[in-house]
């Protein structure tokens, strides 16, 4: 999704769309709600909303196992959401999606049970320099047990990767790489295809964080060829607390169990257990059963609206923020790629981003400040932290125009 690529114009009824999510409606500060900071949670429409309802009021039991009818019932409700994300994301395989608790537990799932098989001292593994702390921290354990070294790909001052010292960091002691679609920060599309063939040439799997990605742009996991894709469902307007690992099935029946208790197992003595086959082996105790729910409804709600239709008019709010926020005297936008999703931060000359953030939400305007969990990024550009704007297709040209003016207002209040 880019400015230059787009050129579909939008036909989306935003209005009738926005009357779907009943938190717009909301007032704070006495101010009607604009809603900014959806890079950190998505709203959720009535659909998800109502599907979860449905769950406690009709559906209520735990799945698998239980020969009772009401837990017959829900457990193929949740194989059908499962069954939902593999369609919507073109893996192969239904086993080859795993429930967890969102896109930090998944990259955890995949350090913790990959790394216990497969890395040992001397080892590398190779991240990049936009990469959130959740895609930083669990590669940076694993290193420091077991004496692998981290490896890091560079980025430019428009915020994207620099592929030709990629391709230097590659190497036989390469064991995994872990890079973003899309920065949670910068709004910076990945080119994840080249980032991938690069690796297989040398027989080296990849993990994608998807986490930004899912609610922009159209995931086709065959065409892509990652090994592993991790999202959670709250950034595609999904419940909290439910997310995704796909994998694919040569490594997860290689990998051992990361949790182990009820459903992972096939059968338990004092001596022995066998753990069950994919992709219970990977999901032990009691799933979040109205999440995995929710999260269906959520897919299928956004393939009802349609990606491309997403892609097209979040396009034309990200050129005219673009613009817009381009307009204000002292401001700079950090994050400049040509391939960008409807993500941007900024920052204000000699004004600190916590106090325009604060006198922004003292007009009902919500946007994220500070270093989004993406520290390194920040001192790469030599900043504590930035504002962000992210934006999603229930937001308006109208309610850039108050963020706009907000800012002005904050400007003049604080120099």
């Amino acid at each position: 999704m880019t400015i230059e690529t787009i050129t579909k114009k939008s036909t989306l009824n935003i209005q009738k769309l926005r009357q779907d999510f009943p938190i717009l409606s909301k007032k704070v500060n006495g101010k009607p709600l604009v809603y900014f900071d959806n890079g950190a949670t998505t709203q959720k429409p009535k659909q998800v909303i109502d599907a979860i309802n449905n769950y406690y009021q009709t559906q209520n039991a735990n799945i698998h196992r239980g020969v009772h009818q009401l837990s017959i019932d829900v457990t193929i409700a949740y194989e059908n959401a499962r069954t939902t994300v593999q369609k919507h994301l073109n893996a192969a395989l239904s086993q080859e999606i795993i429930f967890t608790s969102g896109t930090t537990e998944s990259i955890n799932l995949v350090a913790n049970s990959f790394g216990k098989k497969y890395i040992k001292s001397g080892d590398e593994i190779i991240i990049s320099e936009m990469e959130h702390h959740s895609n930083i921290l669990p590669w940076q354990i694993l290193c420091e047990e077991k004496g692998a070294v981290l490896k890091v790909i560079p980025i430019n001052e428009k915020g994207e990767l620099l592929i030709d010292e990629y391709k230097k960091l590659l190497c036989d002691k390469t064991k995994i790489v872990a890079v973003t679609h899309i920065s949670n920060t910068l709004g910076t599309i990945n080119p994840l295809k080249k980032i991938i063939a690069l690796a297989h040439e040398k027989n080296i799997p990849v993990l994608i964080d998807g986490a930004q990605a899912l609610p922009h742009i159209k995931v086709d996991l065959q065409d892509l060829g990652a090994d592993f894709y991790c999202f959670g469902g709250h950034k595609i307007f999904g419940p909290s607390g439910v997310g995704i690992l796909y994998g694919k099935e040569k490594w997860l029946n290689e990998m051992p169990p990361y949790k182990v208790g009820g459903g992972t197992i096939k059968t338990v003595t004092f001596e022995k257990t066998t753990y069950a086959d994919l992709p219970l082996k990977f999901e032990a105790g009691t799933p979040n059963i109205e999440g995995g729910i929710g999260l269906a409804a959520a897919i299928d709600y956004v393939n009802e609206i349609g990606l491309e239709n997403i892609g097209a008019y979040e396009c034309e709010l990200l050129e005219y923020a673009t613009a817009k926020l381009s307009g204000i005297e002292g401001l700079r936008i950090i994050g400049t790629a040509k391939e960008k999703a409807s993500v941007i931060s900024f920052v204000i000359e000699e004004v600190h981003p916590l106090d325009i953030g604060t006198i922004l939400d003292k007009q009902g305007i919500a946007v994220r400040t500070g270093h989004h969990c993406t520290q390194p990024l920040m001192q790469h550009f030599g900043i504590p932290g930035t504002i962000r704007a992210s934006l999603v297709f229930y937001n308006t040209k109208e309610e850039i125009d108050i963020l706009v003016n907000g800012i002005k207002k904050a400007i003049k209040m604080l120099k």
